[in-house]
């Protein structure tokens, strides 16, 4: 009977907790931080990440497939791109500013990342023309930078 009681008690710990442990989970790999860092100034397209990371596009996309399951970025099309930007949801923003401060011993390697994103705005994936604007969560600070059409395949 304690045993059932005790059982049935974690159950229902875990199950509220679940959500929680897969974003966890899912957070806990340097790609993945790194695409992060690059969407904190704004939405990319996914060629764009995947330049940065150097990276082929499908394993750039397998891996926001897990943040955008988790609910921690956004992703919409833009003509034939894909955008992403970090999600605005409540439940994620707490998480996103915890983990800020505890990126710092790398963001000397991540502001080059940004640099380097920032140098991508090609003109295919003009911001200004996404269908869903309100979707966006803060304004575009990446729009402005000089156009390079030949980033898209």
């Amino acid at each position: 009977m304690w045993d059932d009681l005790v059982s049935e008690k974690l159950e229902m710990t875990t199950d509220t907790l679940r959500p929680l442990v897969d974003t966890l989970k899912t957070l806990a790999h340097p790609v993945r931080l790194r695409i992060l860092a690059l969407l904190r100034e704004g939405e990319l397209c996914v060629c764009e990440v995947a330049e940065v990371l150097d990276m082929a596009p499908s394993t750039v996309s397998e891996h926001l497939t897990g943040l955008r399951r988790t609910g921690v970025v956004r992703e919409w099309k833009v003509g034939r791109w894909v955008h992403v930007a970090l999600a605005d949801e409540a439940t994620v923003r707490p998480v996103l500013e915890a983990l800020w401060p505890l990126m710092a011993e790398a963001e000397a390697d991540l502001a080059q990342d940004r640099v380097q994103a920032r140098a991508l705005r090609c003109k295919t994936c003009d911001p200004a023309a996404c269908p869903a604007p309100d979707l966006r969560s803060e304004p575009l600070r990446i729009a402005t930078l000089s156009p390079r059409a030949e980033e898209h395949p």
